[in-house]
């Protein structure tokens, strides 16, 4: 691809996908190709995460919110400052996975839910999308081998019954996202060491953003 084209206009692609599905791992990938900056979640500095694993009914509300008012910040930064950019982790996803979750596990109040949802639905009137969302589809046997060679120590007690319901949550929300998107089938290619892999995938990416065919 040709530099006039990766600079054609300031774009900005988000990726989702569930613990393990390979987010970060792509966003920087990606960021490299394209010569773009990289944006990823950041749990340091969260003054309710060590509470939330403690009480996680009394913490529950807190915790998404804070997550939901550092993204709505950051998501505003990107849509005002005109960079090209590429994010790991959505807004939409602590709405329409994770406090859904928590609710639906009886971890967060109705009340508190219905409070958070009408923020949250508020906050978005406010909100761009991003000029495409990639989500990673994959299935839980993939996200459980590579969240287990990452090895990291507080993921060793994610259920697998707790990566199923996320999924569930993954699939329902992306039937229902409107706007630009890519689904990536992860189970079968290996774009982290297959640089062939890695080429395909860029080129699904570019068709969307450059109209290249």
């Amino acid at each position: 691809m040709t530099e006039d084209l990766k600079k054609k206009k300031p774009s900005f692609i988000a990726i989702a996908g569930n613990i393990g599905a390979g987010k970060s791992s792509l966003t920087g990938l990606l960021a490299r190709h394209f010569g773009w900056e990289a944006y990823y979640e950041s749990v340091e500095g969260n003054p309710y995460l060590s509470d939330f694993y403690e009480d996680m009914r009394r913490w529950s509300f807190n915790l998404q919110v804070y997550f939901l008012s550092r993204r709505f910040e950051k998501h505003k930064q990107i849509q005002q400052g005109g960079q090209h950019l590429i994010q790991d982790r959505t807004i939409y996803e602590d709405a329409e996975i994770f406090a859904r979750n928590l609710n639906e596990m009886g971890l967060m109040s109705e009340r508190d839910y219905k409070n958070y949802q009408a923020l949250y639905e508020e906050m978005v009137e406010f909100l761009q999308p991003p000029d495409l969302l990639i989500y990673l589809r994959a299935q839980v046997p993939t996200l459980v081998r590579q969240i287990q060679s990452r090895g990291r120590d507080y993921e060793n007690t994610i259920r697998i019954d707790y990566l199923e319901r996320l999924n569930t949550l993954y699939e329902d929300w992306i039937d229902r996202y409107s706007h630009e998107k890519l689904i990536i089938d992860t189970d079968n290619i290996d774009y982290v060491n297959d640089r062939e892999d890695l080429g395909k995938v860029i080129e699904l990416i570019e068709q969307r953003l450059f109209g290249l065919f």
